[in-house]
């Protein structure tokens, strides 16, 4: 079936949107009741993202495709599975549902609206922490979609869910829910002056994997098979008309 712009973008909104107020809503309660046990409280994040992750990619991309993720649309675009004309409409709607996202959570946890983070992720260890987290996702994607795709859920979710705890960045590995999460000053915060960093070390690392594959694995969609892999995380078992998917 076939979806407009349209739907597809507001399916891309919700679904980062809904991605982001995990994250940070999960954050948040986690540090309410944790006690001031940091490992619990992120071990209660990362399992509330992974988990959004799965149901989110399974839900959306029958209609989007899923991407969630402006890394995901932009080396997806570069493959040639996704037009040109529609990357703008989508990176713009995956930045704009994370910041609501985050409005989202704030509101349900009687906090201001925004809050610009004051919570300091800066140095090499974490841009490189960064790099490694999307490049690693990326593969999962490329791999899994090309040769497991009905598993593409899980395999997203199961990754972030361990680079939360492998990398010293806690994987962000999307620039949309980077943007997002330095509007609140919470524990999955991220201070805005970090941002551009976080976001180029996650451009490279996409941009790596999707070399590494052509390489790897250098068997190419045919360019009339329009069907996406998600972010970040999607399914790319059925293809749709016009499309191709903290």
């Amino acid at each position: 079936m076939s979806f407009s712009l349209s739907r597809r973008v507001t399916a891309e909104f919700l679904g980062t949107g809904f991605l982001v107020a995990t994250v940070v809503g999960s954050g948040i309660m986690a540090e309410r009741l944790s006690g001031g046990n940091v490992a619990l409280a992120l071990l209660a994040n990362t399992i509330a993202t992974g988990a959004a992750l799965v149901a989110l990619i399974a839900t959306f991309e029958p209609i989007s495709g899923a991407h969630l993720n402006p890394v995901v649309t932009v080396t997806m675009t570069v493959e040639r599975r996704f037009p040109w004309r529609e990357t703008l409409p989508y990176v713009l709607a995956q930045i704009a549902g994370g910041i609501c996202g985050t409005m989202a959570a704030h509101i349900m946890f009687g906090l201001s609206v925004v809050s610009l983070s004051q919570q300091a992720r800066s140095g090499p260890a974490q841009a490189f922490s960064e790099f490694v987290a999307t490049f690693g996702l990326l593969v999962v994607i490329w791999g899994s979609s090309r040769h497991r795709a009905k598993l593409v859920p899980f395999a997203v979710g199961a990754y972030i869910t361990a680079a939360y705890w492998f990398t010293a960045s806690t994987s962000f590995a999307n620039p949309a829910v980077t943007i997002a999460r330095s509007l609140s000053n919470t524990f999955a915060g991220i201070r805005p002056t970090d941002v551009p960093m976080f976001v180029l070390a996650q451009c490279l690392g996409a941009v790596a994997a999707t070399v590494l594959f052509h390489w790897l694995s250098p068997e190419r969609y045919p360019q009339s098979d329009r069907v996406i892999p998600s972010a970040a995380p999607s399914v790319a078992h059925e293809p749709t008309t016009t499309v191709t998917d903290r």
